[in-house]
């Protein structure tokens, strides 16, 4: 009997959809590890709040922090041997394969999961467990990176030095440490409305910000209550990244008229870095050119000190000696700051402000703009510069910004 084309037709999907179910299922038994396919007792009291162990930084982590999360110990030293006798790899091999199955599993599941949190209503509680996580990442990429490269830090004693660039806020027993171009002129002013001194962040201005010594510095209380203080308070700092935060403060200082850094920072540098500098140049300070403003910025014996605006924020706020509570950062800021508004249980009405404080016809610093700068450099100047900000890249998780860096 001859059969149907139709026939036939479903006849051949009946069969695809079968060799494709076949091949989900032995690529979904592949990527189980053996010790999670046999069911295991593990005792109620390892998860306990202080059972969490760091490990190695991953080599390769991506900036948005899709590396392994801390394991618990105690579940690591259980799953070394399978029930029943099976011995398996060493510990370290299976770790860093479950890490490489979890990895391509996450990715594939990404997306999918992303539309049914929209499709769910869940789209508010989903982006603020996604907000939590990034905290936990951020925290976690932070202390290894202190633990690494700044042991020393931890047994050090908090002088007035280490808290000068943060700020208290006593009502909401918050402190954010300052950190220039990356925020901190409407971070300011929203401390000033919880403060209670402005009823909008919108009516504040530039100098009343900088100038008016609304806000109390950490530094100004004596020791008992700058302890207080550290171990009771909310303590938070805003990080951008190093490159762009570089360009920007360039931009803002000297390629506007200043009546301090023309005259401080611009004269000392076109003398010592611009060959035949015209007597008005001299005079003023004014005309620096970004390559000679990172000359002065590399040269170990600069003809005049650092500045907080382009200084490392691993000085400016000692993160691997105080333990900061929340890490945002400039490029997620509005998600990150009224989120942090939120945990703080600040009025429902106030968000933080968008506007741009100082030039506000001239286009924000981005990425693009970096780029731009940065071409006037030579390849040395680039790599340079980046080993000069290496451990704010590294311990706030920021890619290198151009190839051929290393």
């Amino acid at each position: 009997m001859t059969l149907q084309p139709g026939t036939m037709r479903l006849a051949c999907m009946f069969s695809s959809i079968l060799l494709f179910g076949a091949a989900g299922l032995l690529l979904f038994i592949s990527l189980q590890d053996p010790t999670e396919l046999a069911p295991q007792q593990v005792p109620e009291s390892l998860f306990c709040a202080g059972c969490w162990q760091p490990h190695a930084l991953p080599q390769g982590s991506s900036q948005d922090g899709d590396s392994t999360v801390p394991t618990r110990k105690g579940t690591q030293d259980l799953s070394s041997r399978a029930p029943g006798g099976l011995h398996l790899p060493n510990r370290g091999a299976r770790l860093r394969l479950r890490q490489r199955r979890r990895r391509l599993l996450i990715k594939r599941m990404t997306g999918a999961a992303a539309v049914a949190a929209n499709g769910s209503g869940g789209t508010l509680d989903g982006r603020r467990a996604g907000l939590q996580q990034s905290q936990r990442e951020r925290k976690r990429l932070m202390r290894e990176a202190c633990a690494k490269y700044r042991a020393s830090s931890s047994r050090r004693a908090v002088t007035p030095r280490h808290v000068s660039r943060i700020f208290v806020e006593d009502r909401h027993r918050v402190l954010y440490c300052e950190v220039p171009k990356a925020g901190c002129s409407n971070w300011k002013r929203v401390l000033m409305v919880l403060a209670g001194l402005a009823s909008s962040a919108a009516d504040i201005q530039h100098n009343t910000v900088h100038y008016g010594g609304a806000l109390r510095r950490l530094d100004t209380f004596d020791r008992q209550g700058i302890l207080h203080r550290l171990g009771t308070y909310t303590k938070m700092l805003f990080v951008r990244e190093p490159f762009e935060r570089l360009v920007s403060a360039f931009r803002d200082k000297f390629e506007h008229p200043n009546s301090y850094y023309h005259p401080v920072f611009g004269k000392a540098i076109l003398a010592r870095y611009r060959a035949n500098a015209s007597r008005e140049a001299l005079r003023t300070g004014a005309g620096v050119r970004f390559p000679e403003f990172v000359q002065y910025l590399l040269d170990v014996h600069r003809p005049v000190g650092m500045d907080i605006h382009w200084d490392h924020v691993s000085r400016l706020c000692s993160p691997c000696l105080i333990d900061y509570d929340f890490v945002g950062k400039f490029e997620s800021m509005e998600d990150d700051a009224n989120f942090f508004l939120s945990l703080i249980r600040a009025p429902r009405n106030l968000t933080f402000p968008s506007f741009k404080d100082r030039h506000s016809q001239e286009a924000r610093t981005t990425a693009r703009i970096t780029r731009q700068y940065f071409a006037q450099l030579s390849a040395l100047q680039r790599q340079r510069t980046y080993d000069f900000y290496y451990m704010d890249y590294l311990m706030f998780n920021y890619s290198k910004p151009f190839a051929d860096l290393y």
